[in-house]
């Protein structure tokens, strides 16, 4: 380059964002076979895996750890039944808020232990959650607390054929 010349910047790649960037390469035979030990026994320790998955248990941690910053791996979840803890009743309740009172039944909605889900929904209502109480009249008191804001359409669970489960993992490529 010619004295008192600037360089030009070399243009640099656009990329996605991280999470975007790492998931689809954070999928491979591999960690696919890691998520389906995983999501079967989401206890498993990373030595047991390790053996499963025939890697070493640092390769097999870093592996997990990747797709934890990926986003792949959400959280690990303890299930605790709610009966157990003298909770019978659980309802979906979707919530039409009020003018205005929808950022007060978010807010009423976080600070509730025992709504357990909220969803914003699409459709006539804004919310849709999933609550727990210990009978009738407990879940009567608790939506009283929500009809300040809004209405109210609640649907009791009576059986769950299906119980919550993680997404279908995709096949292998």
């Amino acid at each position: 380059m010619p004295a008192g010349e600037t360089p030009i910047p070399a243009k640099r790649k656009k990329t996605a964002p991280p999470a975007l960037q790492t998931t689809s390469a954070a999928l491979d035979a591999t960690n696919l076979e890691i998520l389906r030990h995983l999501t079967a026994q989401p206890g498993l320790a990373i030595r047991e895996l390790a053996r499963r998955v025939e890697m070493s248990a640092p390769a097999v941690n870093e592996r997990v750890l990747r797709l934890k910053e990926a986003g792949v791996i959400r959280r690990e979840w303890l299930e605790v039944d709610p009966q157990a803890l003298g909770l019978g009743v659980t309802a979906y309740v979707r919530v039409r808020p009020m003018p205005g009172g929808l950022a007060k039944i978010i807010k009423l909605a976080q600070s509730t232990p025992e709504v357990v889900e909220c969803h914003r929904v699409t459709g006539e209502d804004c919310l849709m959650m999933k609550v727990l109480a210990a009978d009738v009249q407990r879940l009567e008191g608790l939506l009283d607390r929500f009809l300040m804001h809004g209405n109210t359409t609640s649907s009791l669970i009576v059986s769950s054929p299906v119980p919550p489960r993680n997404p279908p993992l995709p096949e292998a490529r």
